[in-house]
């Protein structure tokens, strides 16, 4: 998948940081010089400019983007460059820092899909806010493994299987299984998936577009969490 993240301060660094670890593309789009250079020497492509200005979101391509960040310190900012991103049919994640100002940015915002709060949560939360849908990251074990929740909906290949009919990859292994809005247990073989249960899934990156494709099925711009 590929992101567009605007700024590369500290929140937007981060988020871009655990984007590229689970092998997605990101650029990044900053209009401080100093910034933009530490990120460029992190290895990423950088866009110098106001993300704020349609014409400097342009040459970050948003048409092939699936998600747009905007997780700069600025709340006008992050708005204006969000309603660009909505215009070209990004998936959009406004960050706010003051919790005070949540109702007017809720007011004005409302077509914005999630605002986030990255005093409360971290890089991994923004993440998931952008990749959205019925995937969801739970952790990064390491370089290569991570840990991810999915949710079973009605296009699930799985719904109405039993978890012993559930056949992952080599790299791929069964963690935990919840029924609906209850807690998480040792998965029971013999237990049937349902509309809104979850699975909770220990994976290598290179094998997570499988997992996805296995467990939920192929719906929307979003292809898998490890996937371009």
């Amino acid at each position: 998948m590929r992101f567009v993240i605007v700024g590369a301060g500290r929140v937007g660094i981060r988020t871009a940081r655990v984007l590229r670890e689970s092998g997605h593309d990101v650029v990044l789009i900053e209009q401080d010089e100093g910034a933009a250079e530490r990120a460029r020497t992190a290895g990423f492509e950088v866009i110098e400019g106001d993300g704020a200005i349609e014409t400097i979101l342009d040459e970050a391509d948003l048409d092939a983007a699936d998600a747009l960040g905007a997780l700069t310190g600025d709340l006008n900012d992050n708005f204006v460059a969000c309603m660009i991103g909505k215009e070209h049919g990004c998936r959009t994640v406004m960050r706010i820092d003051e919790d005070y100002r949540e109702e007017i940015y809720r007011r004005y915002a409302s077509e914005v899909d999630e605002v986030i709060y990255p005093e409360r949560l971290g890089a991994i939360a923004a993440k998931n806010a952008l990749l959205g849908g019925n995937i969801r990251a739970v952790a990064d074990i390491a370089q290569n493994l991570q840990l991810v929740e999915f949710t079973i909906t009605e296009s699930s290949p799985m719904n109405g299987y039993t978890l012993s009919e559930l056949e992952l990859p080599a790299n791929a292994k069964l963690m935990a299984h919840g029924k609906g809005e209850s807690a998480l247990t040792i998965p029971n073989p013999d237990e049937t998936l349902e509309l809104g249960d979850h699975l909770v899934v220990l994976a290598d990156f290179d094998t997570l577009a499988d997992v996805r494709s296995i467990v939920v099925g192929e719906s929307g711009r979003a292809t898998a969490l490890g996937g371009a």
